[in-house]
């Protein structure tokens, strides 16, 4: 896979030292390339070259890494497996771990200052990751989240919290997609897609978490152990897997009815989504 390949030598590129090794070990852990990946086959549904995405498709992937690294550390959720493989703090150390992350984050932002394409292009792009990353999305989702422990919440401020903490980084792709292809007349059409998508990804990320053993899952299974409301405890697993269903099936709705975009490709990576298992 490209983005393979790309993100390696975008790392390998760097000054040797134990944060660069750090940075290296969580971005080619085995992630499921899910957000490069809608990058990419938004990009295909509106005939342009994939490849242009390039710079964001890493550029998204860093900031997702960086996202799950600090996620993991001791004063967040005190994580000990991810990926199948030991968290980075485990393997180096915690304070590696906080600049592996922070690096991941910065060199993000010059990836994708690197664009060759048009400068206004590129700094709406740059405008659409920063604040989907940012303390309005999902940084901001991260501290609800974080608030959210040893407290009872509804349903309401559940989803509130996946919109920013999950929603956000699925959406950015989207959004960055269709910007590139010049379509930014459908910016609010991908906007709800991604946030049906991103709910309807964290749901079933709840329901695995009780399905699966965490070696199953490849992560460690810590919102019980850190008391925090999931959508499995708050509707139980069956209402909770309608849910999913439901908010899979509103953002298929929304994609078919998107005009001058040839949507079969992405509708079948929806359903291969849905239907993960880890």
């Amino acid at each position: 896979m490209q983005i393979e390949l790309l993100l390696e030598n975008y790392i390998k590129s760097l000054p040797d030292s134990t944060t660069k090794s750090a940075m290296l070990y969580s971005l080619t852990a085995g992630g499921k390339r899910i957000r490069p990946q809608l990058l990419y086959t938004v990009l295909k549904g509106y005939s342009v070259d994939p490849e242009i995405g390039n710079p964001f498709a890493c550029a998204l992937e860093m900031i997702h890494t960086y996202s799950l690294i600090h996620d993991d550390l001791p004063a967040m959720d005190n994580d000990d497996l991810r990926r199948g493989l030991p968290t980075c703090h485990k393997q180096f150390n915690e304070a590696t771990a906080i600049l592996a992350g922070d690096g991941l984050l910065t060199y993000a932002f010059e990836i994708a200052a690197g664009s060759n394409e048009n400068s206004g292009t590129v700094l709406k792009c740059i405008s659409i990751l920063s604040k989907m990353a940012g303390p309005s999305g999902m940084v901001y989702g991260q501290q609800l989240d974080l608030e959210a422990e040893y407290k009872e919440i509804d349903w309401d401020m559940l989803q509130r919290i996946h919109e920013h903490k999950t929603g956000c980084l699925l959406t950015a792709p989207l959004l960055i997609a269709c910007t590139l292809a010049k379509h930014e007349e459908d910016i609010s059409a991908w906007k709800k897609i991604g946030f049906s998508l991103g709910l309807a990804f964290q749901i079933q990320d709840d329901i695995l978490d009780i399905e699966l053993t965490a070696k199953e899952f490849g992560k460690s299974n810590s919102d019980q152990k850190n008391h925090k409301g999931t959508s499995v405890s708050i509707l139980g697993i069956e209402r909770a897997k309608e849910v999913m269903n439901d908010l899979y099936q509103t953002a298929i709705e929304e994609i078919q009815t998107l005009t001058g975009f040839e949507s079969a490709e992405l509708l079948e990576y929806v359903c291969q989504i849905q239907q993960r298992r880890k």
